[in-house]
């Protein structure tokens, strides 16, 4: 009886590890757009992974924040982040809008570049 407690109870711990590692590595909730490659969830500001849109005052960057605001509406978006922060402090990751990339929605509509030095050819 107390071996198949001991196993239940590792178990258990291992199941909690595995939630809060994988909790540790997204981020999930309703977006504000920053910009076309640039969104904040929960306070974090999250760089897309592997694409590239036009800086402010730049020809293009009003058109892709305006179509990434219209993509993701109101809806949740699940961000899986690598594990280090870009330049500026910012979370990179991968983000989803159910199972569609939005880094590879971006790119296949002409809305942002491939970053093809970052983006490992996942991209397209």
């Amino acid at each position: 009886m107390k071996k198949q407690s001991l196993i239940l109870i590792s178990f258990i711990l291992s199941l909690n590890t595995f939630t809060n590692s994988s909790e540790i590595n997204s981020a999930v909730g309703k977006a504000k757009v920053i910009d076309g490659d640039t969104i904040i969830i929960n306070g974090e500001k999250i760089r897309f992974a592997g694409i590239d849109t036009p800086e402010r005052n730049k020809v293009g960057h009003n058109f892709s924040k305006i179509k990434l605001k219209k993509k993701l509406g109101n809806n949740i978006i699940s961000c899986l982040r690598e594990p280090q922060l870009d330049p500026w402090g910012r979370t990179i990751a991968e983000c989803f809008l159910d199972d569609e990339s939005i880094s590879s929605f971006m790119v296949k509509n002409g809305y942002a570049c491939d970053y093809k030095k970052y983006s490992k050819k996942k991209i397209c």
